[in-house]
């Protein structure tokens, strides 16, 4: 599956549209890819017809996790995220949200994880995006995470912090 720019993925998904897909979003940082990130594509995939995703560049990552962060480089991480049968198209985005994005993909649906909540309006548990998306009639969905699985559990049983 191909890793695109923003152009490009924006002429694809207005092709896609036309010809009558459902587009489904999502994005992250997807540093250590693992079960509870299959798990969390896997359902989102189930959402429509094809799955794009928004990964964060190495210098977003930075500043949403640390200085530390990411262990695996963005080029690596999209090319694997993009390497999953479930997912359809992969884009990176340097911005602290993928807002951006989400305006070129024009997403049916945009997933999130059970850490968010799809009726806020803003703070630290609004889905960027929404607004975008419930403006064209579509869903916004979140989807509940694996019960101790993330990549910061990860790092920290192998003692890295």
């Amino acid at each position: 599956m191909p890793v695109l720019n923003h152009t490009e993925l924006a002429a694809t998904c207005q092709m896609l549209h036309a010809n009558g897909k459902r587009i489904v979003f999502t994005n992250g940082c997807f540093d250590i890819l693992h079960r509870g990130h299959v798990s969390y594509l896997s359902q989102s995939r189930g959402l429509g017809d094809l799955l794009v995703v928004g990964v964060n560049t190495d210098a977003s990552v930075r500043r949403l996790k640390g200085e530390q962060r990411p262990i695996v480089d963005q080029d690596d991480r999209a090319e694997i995220v993009a390497a999953l049968r479930v997912v359809d198209y992969v884009a990176l985005f340097d911005d602290d949200t993928p807002y951006e994005l989400i305006q070129a993909v024009q997403p049916d649906v945009l997933v999130k994880g059970g850490d968010y909540d799809p009726e806020a309006t803003n703070g630290p548990r609004y889905i960027v995006g929404s607004d975008i998306v419930r403006q064209r009639g579509g869903q916004v969905t979140v989807i509940n995470l694996v019960p101790g699985r993330s990549t910061t559990e990860l790092i920290r049983k192998i003692g890295g912090w």
